[in-house]
């Protein structure tokens, strides 16, 4: 498939609120693979369609945290479309939180610990899971993506400041 470009910050795109995905089609999974190939060419562990252009309800995970006989992760992507969360616990958990649109900057993000999401598969069935960890955590900063929102939106107005200083000086070499 395809390496697509990555939508960075201060890119608008950023920050559109994504439209939900009518109807599942070949162009569909084909367009899901070709950001699960862009997910792995920048080494993430999540992308939103938004991220590579696409204002669709559209994301892609893979935490890689299975291992094969030889101790290697081993690679297990999976296709969210039109994903919702639909409860939240009170209790949080902080992680510290990177993204593909903002690269090489990270900031600790409470989120909620524990959070329960409804979404179709490429096949087009509806699908209800409570999520805990790094997974919570992932879906919940990739549906940010589809509201127009950004892991840097839940830090402080400094930390906030201070990653885009870093970054613009990353980028200046």
């Amino acid at each position: 498939m395809a390496v697509l470009p990555i939508v960075e910050v201060p890119d608008p795109r950023l920050r559109l609120i994504s439209k939900p995905v009518a109807a599942i089609t070949d162009e569909t999974r084909a367009f899901v693979q070709d950001m699960i190939d862009t997910m792995y060419d920048a080494n993430g562990i999540g992308l939103a369609a938004i991220q590579v252009g696409l204002d669709s309800r559209i994301l892609v995970i893979d935490l890689q945290d299975e291992k094969d006989e030889d101790d290697k992760p081993v690679k297990a992507p999976h296709a969210y479309i039109n994903p919702e969360v639909l409860s939240v616990s009170e209790e949080t958990s902080t992680y510290n939180e990177g993204c593909l649109s903002i690269p090489e900057q990270y900031a600790d993000v409470a989120r909620p610990a524990a959070c329960r999401v409804r979404w179709q598969d490429e096949q087009g069935a509806t699908h209800e899971e409570d999520l805990t960890g790094l997974l919570a955590t992932c879906m919940q900063h990739e549906i940010d993506h589809l509201n127009g929102v950004l892991f840097i939106d839940h830090i402080s107005r400094l930390k906030r400041d201070m990653v885009m200083k870093k970054l613009t000086k990353l980028r200046r070499g």
